[in-house]
């Protein structure tokens, strides 16, 4: 069991904590999370960067080229709701790894990126129950 803030004599507030995702081909990552997830570039877009940021309702992501992180890294996306997510990115040809489905927690999907990590798209669980 961990130690509470006041138990530790730290008292710090978190101010957010970021994933960092590694990717292939930084440049083609970019591409497939703005013009495809709807995400827009932050810093890092430029000729020879080796990191950017990208982020949507100002909640960001950082792709890293080859270096930090690994293939596979699942990241649950809070959303209000996922059925027009669900609708565009199927358009738009994202590979979906499960469809929206009601648990108890969430109403969920999961989508696959192009380096193969798992952005798990949720909102509040529907009426019916999973």
């Amino acid at each position: 069991m961990s130690a509470s803030p006041a138990a530790s004599g730290v008292n710090l507030r978190v101010e957010c904590l970021i994933p960092i995702l590694n990717v292939r081909n930084l440049p083609a990552s970019i591409r497939f999370y703005t013009e495809v997830l709807g995400f827009r570039v932050d810093w890092g877009d430029e000729d020879g960067s080796e990191m950017a940021s990208v982020s949507r309702s100002d909640r960001s992501i950082l792709l890293c080229g080859n270096g930090q992180g690994q293939a596979g890294t699942w990241i649950w996306i809070g959303v209000d709701d996922i059925a027009p997510l669900f609708e565009a990115y199927t358009a738009r040809g994202v590979k979906v790894l499960l469809e929206p489905t009601n648990f108890h927690w969430a109403y969920e999907m999961r989508i696959e990126d192009p380096d193969g990590h798992v952005l798990r798209f949720g909102s509040e669980p529907r009426e019916e129950r999973c």
